[in-house]
């Protein structure tokens, strides 16, 4: 029978996040999608960052990279070509049209920008509902950015009609107990019935090797790609720590080298400061503590854990990671500091209370990535295969949840 044809499309400009959240979606839509439908998957993940080929992807998948862009004082521009702005647009979109009209997919699951950098997606996605049945799909974060900036962002785009228009479903990675984008303004309520809520995409992230690059007992610092967390990895860096830990930091690949060099030239005794890891969730389940940036999938790969956290969120840019930060907080998941008030004795402070505990976070719909592969067989329309998926707030998870937030009041914030 004929694979099932995926595209998994993100625009990418700061950081790794969207890279590695439909990474995490590709490989649970390999495992999960034959056993509902019947067909193997072959897909194609669309990146606009030279660094994700770096990552490890399933079986049947492969790259299409797209000339970067990144984000200046006037917006987003060319991140390597001298071109200009609207010659990089224009090009990218032939590209994805190309792509999209090529291998003709039967779904698309589009990441966070429904019509990616201005409006690059979307003479391609209305061509190829056109000529095909391809199911089209929008995939977002649980958090998006203040109701008003992210309001903005969506009146930029055409609103709720061109989603409409556009897309068959809108799918919200997270949990709507701990944080509800859409009765918090931050969607437009006309898009309400298109919604899903998947969960985290946190419980089942691909196994890596196990293997671990420090010994012994150790805390954990991490700042996402890095790009923009040199200011808390000086400040973990500088931490001082209780006898008999050490604190494993890991920079970032996108982190300048000069950046990286200065922390390894002011770290501590104990500190051990890497670029990357290989195996980002063994590290994060064997620390004794964790601190970190606020990004969704840094923040996904905590939940999945029983390590203590502390998110300290971006200080600048969109509110997503202060929001987040906060939600997580409340429901008794994490603690939470600011950038501006946190001070290395600040934080030997948090980790000489915390190391060693564990959390309990079995209250949180963390399954997102169980759930997306049926939430796709049932768009997809194979008949007879799997009942339709509903969000189902049950009284035992209200139940957890209420005792969950009665646990974390005290400490949802250092």
């Amino acid at each position: 029978m004929k694979h099932l044809r995926i595209v998994l499309y993100s625009h990418d400009s700061l950081g790794l996040g969207h890279v590695r959240r439909n990474l995490s979606l590709a490989s649970a839509l390999s495992r999960r999608l034959p056993g509902l439908t019947g067909r193997q998957v072959t897909g194609i993940l669309v990146a606009g960052t030279a660094l994700a080929p770096g990552f490890r992807i399933p079986a049947g998948w492969d790259w299409v990279i797209l000339p970067g862009v990144m984000k200046g004082p006037g917006g987003y521009q060319p991140r390597d070509l001298s071109v200009p702005m609207q010659d990089l647009v224009s090009l990218r979109g032939q590209l994805l049209d190309s792509l999209l009209r090529g291998f003709n997919p039967d779904l698309v699951i589009v990441d966070r920008h429904p019509t990616g950098i201005h409006l690059e997606l979307d003479g391609a996605l209305r061509r190829l509902r056109a000529r095909s049945s391809a199911r089209v799909v929008l995939g977002l974060r649980e958090v998006l950015d203040s109701p008003e900036a992210a309001i903005a962002e969506w009146d930029c785009i055409g609103g709720a009609r061109r989603v409409q228009e556009l897309f068959d479903a809108v799918w919200i990675y997270g949990d709507r107990l701990v944080h509800d984008p859409v009765a918090a303004g931050e969607i437009p309520a006309a898009l309400r019935r298109m919604v899903s809520y998947t969960g985290y995409l946190a419980a089942g992230r691909p196994e890596g090797s196990g293997k671990l690059r420090i010994t012994g007992r150790y805390v954990m610092t991490t700042v996402g790609g890095g790009a923009d967390g040199y200011a808390l990895a000086r400040l973990a860096a500088a931490a001082p720590l209780p006898a008999g830990l050490r604190h494993l930091i890991v920079a970032g690949p996108q982190m300048p080298k000069a950046q990286r060099h200065d922390l390894r030239r002011q770290k501590r005794p104990g500190v051990v400061i890497v670029k990357a890891l290989d195996d980002m969730l063994a590290h994060l389940s064997n620390a004794d503590a964790v601190v970190s940036m606020g990004g969704y999938n840094s923040v996904c790969e905590i939940l999945s854990t029983a390590a203590p956290a502390l998110i300290v969120p971006r200080d600048h840019s969109r509110s997503e990671q202060k929001i987040r930060a906060a939600s997580l907080a409340a429901a008794g998941y994490l603690e939470q500091h600011d950038l501006a008030t946190l001070t290395p004795d600040v934080l030997a402070t948090w980790i000489a209370g915390r190391a060693g505990t564990r959390v309990d976070r079995r209250s949180a719909q963390l399954n997102g990535l169980a759930r997306v592969p049926g939430l796709a067989a049932d768009l997809l329309q194979e008949p007879g295969l799997i009942p339709p998926l509903h969000d189902e707030i049950t009284s035992d998870r209200l139940n957890r949840l209420a005792q969950s937030l009665r646990k974390g009041a005290a400490h949802a914030a250092v």
